[in-house]
């Protein structure tokens, strides 16, 4: 719909907008929240959409469409009018009409808005079946939870541009993890640690996080230190840090910045 100012792209190998026509038929999308006729049922808004499709042939349509809506958990709903649909199930839905034929590439954005934990977790399980099967899926979210725990690769933007990308691990490896210690003396904890060289101190309640210096002292001595000054230490270690704090690390900011 937007003609590029500069550069240029490839999909499938063929150059956009040019090769459009031909390798969108391999693209399957579910961008924000399907549009879906409420009065039609889940099973009859799937015929819509793939008879406005000029590559699905009719004859395998009613079977595909059961093999949709069986894979995204909505079989038994299927006769139910979609303005009865919950947020979740009508994310599911769009998640379905991208599936009704095979696809080289799935685009989602936001595919678990609006469901419950166990949807959540189904839907993981699904991207990662598809992904198992050779659909690359490109995932746009900001729950990077989610990303940590679908993905392989990840690209980071802020402010229009992209900053990293790579294996998640990578990128989770790139940021430092934090000094966490389970104890009922935190003033105390917080006294000795600083002056190891840690950083960032807090406290909640029996917990206090902070951050390790660079290069990290041995946590061994560390931990001695602890005790030497009658810290009572219950819990102690390096938590791993998470795609969250290589994202804050990388952009400087949270998700709610106003620009």
């Amino acid at each position: 719909l937007i003609e590029p100012t500069s550069g240029s792209a490839r999909l499938l190998g063929s150059p956009v907008p040019r090769g459009l026509r031909r390798v969108l038929p391999e693209v399957g999308a579910l961008i924000e929240g399907p549009a879906l006729y409420g009065f039609l049922s889940g099973r009859d808004n799937l015929r819509r959409y793939d008879a406005a499709d000029p590559t699905a042939d009719p004859r395998t349509r009613t079977a595909r469409i059961g093999d949709a809506l069986e894979r995204v958990g909505l079989a038994a709903a299927a006769g139910k009018k979609a303005r009865a649909y919950s947020l979740g199930m009508k994310q599911r839905l769009g998640l379905a009409a991208a599936l009704l034929q095979p696809r080289q590439l799935l685009v989602l954005d936001e595919p678990t808005n609006g469901l419950d934990p166990q949807g959540m977790r189904e839907i993981r399980s699904l991207v990662r079946e598809l992904a198992a099967d050779g659909t690359t899926v490109f995932l746009s979210s900001h729950l990077l939870d989610e990303i940590e725990q679908v993905c392989t690769h990840a690209a980071v933007m802020t402010r229009g541009r992209l900053v990293v990308q790579g294996p998640v691990a990578e990128l989770s490896a790139g940021a430092r993890g934090r000094l966490a210690v389970t104890t009922p003396d935190g003033a105390d904890a917080v006294r000795v640690l600083k002056e190891h060289g840690v950083t960032d101190l807090a406290v909640a309640g029996e917990k206090v996080t902070g951050e390790l210096p660079v290069p990290p002292p041995d946590l061994a001595v560390l931990n001695a230190a602890l005790v030497r000054a009658d810290v009572r230490v219950r819990a102690f270690g390096a938590e791993r840090a998470s795609l969250e704090d290589a994202f804050v690390a990388l952009t400087g900011e949270g998700f709610d910045v106003a620009q």
